[in-house]
């Protein structure tokens, strides 16, 4: 009978232990540098921002802690992706990663690392519409929506702006081409016409070639499906030099303030769209990121932000920081029923899920997931005026 006993004891002292204190590990696989490096800071902020307010509510797990592990995607480098994350998963034992950020990346990662692990990603950025139809094992999420929807949406301003004819170049990998082809069929569909359909290299020092052709082919106006750091900004700086366009049209990949900064005044006039919203909860997080030293409103900080947010929401509704257990409870925690729960509220959610209860997590984005484990989507459009962008519009 003692012996029953001692066995009975170590039994439950193991159970306590399994549910004891952790230091949770998220890997934030993000381009520091590369064609959008000028966007990734706040992202990054994003991210720890509620990985911190997590850690500081002491909900999580029964006070569990979270770290970040940022791992530098380069954005166009699948082999130095692909090692970021086998290193975080294998030497720095993360439990799951936000990330990555441009689509090629991101594939990349989920099929040669993330699926053989079984490590959940929820991606802030990447939108490539191929990513909607992926294998991915139910691990992989995403809280921008897909460039199908966005193709959609520029087509849609274009005609309204009456602009009936455009040329259009993107930047040659899955995101450029899965935009642009998402935008020629919707465009073309609204009796538009595209003069020209033409990619190009990131990286290059002349763009004086691609920009000869591009005019040749005409149209009323330029689309710019590229990246802003590198080749985007240099077809249009190719472009205003030879004066072969003097306006453009710039998708999610080409708005950020570096642009405008880049270029100058002589971008101004030109305009687009990026995911965004005017919600309750975005202006809880700017609010929240001017607290803590970041701009909030820069492209992809809320959506990374509530990328970390529902992988922690995840946890606490399986009771488990294993990705195996969590990224079964990601789409119950993003969508109702439930309590809904936005930016600086996420102490609130631990604590109603840990007793039982549910949650829909609305997030500074509007996060809403539907087939494919991505978000709806909600668009902000853009006007480049007096060398800054401008938010006229949402959709």
């Amino acid at each position: 009978m003692r012996k029953f006993l001692l066995a009975t004891a170590a039994t439950a002292m193991f159970a306590t232990g399994a549910l004891a204190q952790e230091e949770i590990k998220l890997g934030v696989i993000i381009g520091f540098t590369g064609p959008i490096e000028s966007l990734t800071g706040p992202m990054a902020a994003g991210a720890e921002l509620a990985m911190s307010e997590v850690t500081a509510s002491g909900a999580l797990l029964n006070g569990s802690t979270v770290v970040s592990v940022r791992g530098d995607s380069t954005c166009i480098d699948s082999a130095a992706a692909q090692a970021v994350a086998e290193r975080q998963i294998t030497a720095d034992k993360v439990n799951a990663i936000v990330g990555g950020d441009c689509s090629g990346i991101t594939g990349a990662i989920l099929q040669n690392v993330a699926r053989p692990n079984g490590i959940v990603m929820v991606s802030p950025s990447a939108t490539s519409p191929a990513l909607s139809t992926a294998e991915d094992d139910g691990l992989f999420f995403r809280t921008s929506p897909s460039d199908s929807r966005e193709g959609q949406v520029m087509a849609e301003i274009l005609m309204e702006k009456g602009i009936k004819s455009v040329a259009l170049t993107y930047t040659n990998n899955d995101y450029g081409k899965g935009l642009a082809d998402a935008f020629a069929s919707s465009y073309e569909a609204m009796g538009g016409e595209i003069t020209i359909n033409a990619s190009h290299e990131d990286g290059k020092a002349d763009y004086s070639a691609e920009v000869g052709a591009l005019a040749a082919a005409g149209g009323e106006i330029l689309v710019v499906a590229g990246y802003l750091d590198q080749g985007g900004a240099g077809i249009i700086r190719a472009s205003l030099d030879s004066g072969a366009y003097d306006k453009f049209v710039l998708p999610g990949g080409m708005i950020g303030d570096n642009l405008p900064k880049t270029i100058g005044a002589e971008l101004d006039g030109s305009f687009g769209q990026i995911a965004g919203n005017d919600s309750p909860g975005m202006a809880m997080f700017v609010t929240m990121g001017e607290s803590n030293g970041f701009d909030a409103t820069s492209p992809y900080s809320a959506e990374a932000y509530d990328a970390a947010a529902l992988i922690m929401l995840a946890m606490q509704a399986a009771g488990s920081s294993e990705s195996s257990k969590l990224k079964d409870k990601i789409f119950d925690v993003a969508n109702a029923p439930g309590t809904k729960i936005y930016p600086g509220e996420l102490a609130k959610g631990l604590k109603i899920l840990a007793d039982g209860g549910e949650v829909d997590y609305v997030g500074a984005s509007a996060v809403e997931l539907i087939g494919g484990g991505e978000s709806a989507g909600n668009y902000r459009e853009v006007l480049v005026k007096d060398g800054k962008n401008t938010t006229v519009g949402y959709r």
